[in-house]
């Protein structure tokens, strides 16, 4: 597919758009999770975050027509009226979840940058104490997972902040070590369902520091999109072990 889709931009005289290779890039994990809602809005977002350093104009609906091209081309004989229904459905939706976002990264990225570059040490401090105080709060049974050091706390409450502005700067391979990330802790064995408290205890610490909703804005958007690839990478490396125990 992803050679005759070039093919046919090429023809089409889409070869300057470059940015169509960006997409296709994570087309086939769209394609795969088209039935999974919480899936696929996974994927936009961090395509979303990819486009975002494009340098140049996207246009979205030129990728639909040369990828209705391509798939007519690669089986001329099953194409039908239903596929071209389904197909147009499938980009119609990518397209709404991106053009949702469209531009908002780039602004989030500066103002979050803006934040972190800002904290003096006695708010950095603060930020550490703060996250999980509200997180066992929030999540009393959190305590029994987190038993480190100090020392060892304040490096994830650091660790976490810093991927929350490096997802921005490069999606692509801060999904890879979030990913990498998720399967260690299939090892952990920590339950998923302490992530969502943990995210809303670190967006509360962070709104009472500052007053710039932008900056707030983005701390959220990135750390709810890295808990939810955290959380799927988890839920889909502790199916893979116990397929493996059970066989």
């Amino acid at each position: 597919f992803n050679d005759m889709f070039m093919f046919n931009a090429a023809v089409m005289g889409f070869s300057s758009s470059t940015w169509m290779s960006l997409v296709l890039d994570q087309f086939d994990d769209i394609v795969s999770n088209v039935s999974n809602s919480y899936r696929l809005q996974e994927e936009c977002d961090v395509l979303l975050l990819v486009l975002a350093k494009y340098k140049g104009e996207v246009k979205l609906d030129e990728f639909k027509s040369v990828m209705l091209s391509s798939l007519r081309s690669l089986v001329p004989k099953a194409w039908d009226a239903d596929h071209e229904m389904a197909w147009n459905w499938l980009w119609e939706n990518v397209e709404r979840m991106l053009n949702a976002g469209m531009g908002k990264p780039q602004v989030q990225e500066k103002a979050l940058e803006r934040l972190i570059l800002s904290l003096t040490e006695d708010a950095v401090n603060y930020l550490r104490r703060e996250v999980y105080k509200r997180f066992f709060a929030l999540a009393p049974a959190g305590q029994d997972y987190f038993k480190q050091s100090t020392s060892r706390l304040y490096f994830i409450a650091d660790k976490v902040v810093e991927m929350t502005l490096e997802i921005y700067r490069d999606p692509r391979k801060m999904v890879e070590d979030i990913s990498a990330l998720g399967l260690r802790h299939v090892g952990y064995a920590i339950p998923t369902e302490f992530f969502a408290p943990f995210v809303s205890g670190a967006v509360e610490v962070v709104r009472s520091m500052t007053t710039d909703n932008q900056a707030e804005d983005a701390f959220r958007w990135s750390l709810t999109l890295i808990s939810k690839i955290l959380v799927r990478t988890i839920m889909e490396g502790s199916t893979i072990v116990m397929k493996a125990i059970n066989t």
